[in-house]
């Protein structure tokens, strides 16, 4: 689904209609944002899937929380590499990047809405 590395006119002006709605898209529930408003833009349609999988991550993550010790453990560790994955992917949207988080890209990827 990434493009290639040669961009033309009609990428640049569609990364650039696409950035801002992107990188809110991170943002914890915000992740609806760019899914609902931009359907017809692929950089935010491609963002806004990863961070989806993100938010649904930490909603499980939350959820893990209630297990004494252990879950409080997995819940810190979370929210400290889901942030970090975040932070990049609002950098990377910044720089006008498809980057393909570890992982995340791969569920992302089976995502149809």
């Amino acid at each position: 689904m990434s493009p290639s590395p040669e961009r033309t006119s009609g990428q640049d002006s569609e990364i650039q209609d696409g950035k801002f709605f992107a990188a809110i898209g991170y943002i914890n529930v915000l992740c609806f944002v760019p899914l609902l408003l931009k359907k017809k833009n692929n950089f935010a349609q491609f963002h806004g899937k990863q961070a989806l999988v993100l938010f649904i991550l930490e909603i499980a993550a939350s959820i893990l929380k209630v297990v004494p010790a252990l879950g409080d453990l997995v819940f810190t560790v979370a929210f400290v590499l889901f942030g970090i994955l975040s932070l990049v992917g609002v950098m990377k949207v910044l720089m006008g990047e498809y980057w393909e988080m570890p992982v995340i890209f791969e569920i992302s990827n089976r995502v149809s809405l």
